[in-house]
């Protein structure tokens, strides 16, 4: 009674011990190793191992694994069992039940051909499963004897059946333990990971900011290549650094920047395109990395041709600059120290920023070509602009001179008009000069008498008469034309009534008009008065009347000149038509540009339709339209404010 109560006294020791274990241990194989030593303290456990089974995998694990006989699998490393009919431990875990099997037992179950698989023959084995709180099965406890003096008895088996309950218990508590701490370590390390790729990502998009940024830059070209290096610096180890950049023209490839731990400066700063690693980059379009061997061996290969600068490298990578089928240059960057050697993270990283940088020089360049476009254009806008003026006051002088050769004809029109008044006054003068002689000698000589009187005064009154018309019309032209010549002479603003003014213009033009079948008719109301530039509309009628004269009629033939005008509103409509000749579209196209004419040589200066249409749209502010069609006569559509806002 005395040896039972000990042994119970013993079993609840254990079982308090597993407990205890169970939340000390961390290590599920050092938790088994304890619960074996227990075990032993309460019965024979000289061979006794813990098989656990994975549902991710299928696969079984055996993290505790101690026997007399048979090797202990590796505890990290799962075995897939064979079914339950061929391995013990398979049957246990797969029925969830149980197994206890004797030498007997084995042998009988050989002789019905059910031999059990793998392993030593045991002369007693107990194995248990291992069951979480949802009768779910974790794996299986064995305990065996190989000697025949080692049995294990039906309470051994109850204590034995009992203590795999608690390990079960233990173990589930470990396990989820376990797979929490995996899962924290896996999340911590996701997001560590997470975290460089995050940390990475910033770095590689602040230095594509940088890199974008060197574009707007208006440094020297060697701070902005030592600007790029330092950039790239920030995500590779890089202190030994170069670009070089590739010329189409001429097929060659210079060394702008160049830093290096053994050379203070570039072997060579230009060389024709072929030579080198950087035209062997260019040439395969790709980025490259290279180790020590693998540069030696491509130097021996021949493959590229004309290695310079060191060779003595421990790792080496260059990374083209390409946009589109456009190539701009290399970047390379090298290692002389074993323990930086370059991977496929960092060329991926370098032929990332080759890129980007290849866009930025484009920029660059383009920038540059867009300022010095800029600078050659603004040159040429400054010459034109000179040009233009050079142009303006000459053709402002044109104009100037073709006023004034204008005013001139009129001149010389209107002082041949005058020519005949005054050579009738004249003629009627020296008439009653020598009349008078006659009368006084016949009065000297006594021979007047009443008759000869009345008839010397009636030619006193003849010649008056004579000499008082003509007069008065050599006066009317005199005043007519100083009135217009005055105008056309200047750009003074006043008010004047517009019909009488056509009136004197016409009257001034008299000289034009003589001899020609030409009829004009005016069609204005005597109350339209204007405040504008006289001289403007002097000469714009005086040059819509010549153009009529020289170029709408045909020499000798009758045709009629229409100058109609009326108010409407704050504006002057003012209509202007002839019946001649008229033009095509082609001629009507070109009537206000300068220098244009169709009777070039035969008193055509080209300015006369140029010279209106400036003196409407400029000091009078209005608008001109001309219609015309061949055999239909030309028609002037003008209008402007009867006053000028600007007065």
């Amino acid at each position: 009674m005395e040896s039972r109560l000990s042994r119970l006294e013993a079993v609840q020791t254990v079982l308090l011990e597993i407990g205890q274990r169970s939340s000390t241990c961390s290590d599920i194989s050092e938790f088994l190793q304890a619960v074996h030593a227990a075990l032993g303290r309460i019965m024979y456990a000289a061979n006794f191992y813990v098989a656990l089974s994975d549902h991710d995998d299928g696969l079984v694990r055996f993290p505790y694994f101690v026997d007399e006989f048979d090797a202990a699998p590796d505890p990290d490393e799962g075995v897939r069992l064979a079914s339950a009919a061929q391995s013990p431990t398979a049957w246990v875990i797969v029925n969830r039940k149980q197994l206890v099997m004797t030498a007997d037992d084995d042998a009988m179950r050989a002789i019905g051909g059910g031999a059990w698989g793998g392993g030593t023959a045991a002369e007693h084995w107990i194995g248990c499963p291992l069951l979480d709180q949802q009768h779910q099965v974790l794996g299986a406890i064995v305990i065996q004897s190989y000697d025949a003096q080692h049995h294990f008895s039906l309470e051994d088996q109850a204590l034995f059946a009992l203590i795999a309950t608690h390990v079960s218990s233990a173990l589930q508590g470990m396990q989820s333990m376990d797979r929490l701490e995996k899962a924290v370590q896996e999340r911590t390390a996701l997001l560590a990971h997470e975290v460089a790729e995050r940390r990475r990502a910033e770095n590689l998009q602040h230095a594509l900011y940088e890199i974008a940024n060197l574009s707007a830059q208006a440094a020297d070209a060697t701070t902005l290549y030592a600007r790029l290096h330092a950039i790239i610096s920030e995500l590779v180890t890089a202190k030994n650094f170069l670009i070089a950049l590739y010329h189409p023209d001429n097929k060659d490839i210079t060394i702008p920047y160049f830093v290096d731990e053994k050379d203070a400066q570039a072997p060579v700063k230009r060389f024709h395109y072929g030579i080198g690693m950087s035209s062997y980059v260019l040439a395969r379009r790709q980025a490259c990395l290279l180790d020590a061997s693998s540069y030696a061996a491509l130097v021996a290969s021949g493959e590229m041709d004309e290695p310079l600068g060191n060779v003595g490298i421990a790792s080496w990578m260059g990374a083209p600059m390409l946009l589109g089928q456009r190539k701009y240059g290399v970047i390379i960057v090298q290692s002389y120290d074993e323990s930086v050697v370059y991977g496929q993270a960092e060329l991926d990283v370098l032929a990332f920023m080759a890129s980007h940088v290849a866009v930025a020089m484009a920029r660059i360049q383009a920038d540059s070509a867009m300022r010095q476009a800029k600078e050659t254009l603004e040159e040429q806008n400054a010459a034109l602009n000179s040009a233009l003026s050079a142009l303006q006051e000459a053709q402002s002088e044109l104009v100037r001179q073709e006023k004034l050769a204008s005013l001139g004809r009129l001149v010389a029109g209107v002082a041949h008009e005058i020519n005949t008044p005054l050579g009738i006054c004249v003629t009627a003068t020296s008439h009653l000069v020598q009349e008078l002689k006659l009368t006084r000698e016949d009065l000297d000589g006594g021979q007047l008498d009443e008759d000869g009187l009345r008839q010397f005064l009636d030619i006193i009154d003849q010649t008056l008469r004579i000499m008082t018309t003509n007069t008065q019309r050599a006066a009317a032209l005199v005043r007519s034309f100083k009135q217009v010549a005055v105008d056309q002479s200047s750009d003074e603003l006043r008010s004047f009534n517009l019909r009488k003014y056509l009136d004197e213009i016409l009257l001034s033009l008299q000289p034009k008009l003589k001899g020609k079948p030409i009829k004009v008719e005016i069609d204005c109301a005597p109350e339209v008065q204007l405040r504008s530039y006289p001289g403007a509309v002097s000469q714009i009628v005086t040059n819509m009347v010549v153009n009529s004269l020289v170029h709408g009629f045909v020499e000798g033939e009758p045709g009629k000149i229409r100058i109609s005008a009326r108010a409407a509103g704050e504006m002057l409509e003012l209509d202007y038509s002839d019946d001649g000749m008229g033009m095509d579209s082609a001629t009507l196209g070109q009537l206000f540009d300068p220098f244009f004419t169709t009777k070039r040589g035969s008193g055509g200066s080209g300015l006369g339709a140029h010279i209106l249409y400036n003196l409407v749209t400029g000091p009078l502010g209005g608008t001109v339209k001309v219609v015309s069609a061949p055999g239909m006569g030309l028609h002037y559509k003008i209008r402007f404010p009867l006053e000028p806002k600007s007065a």
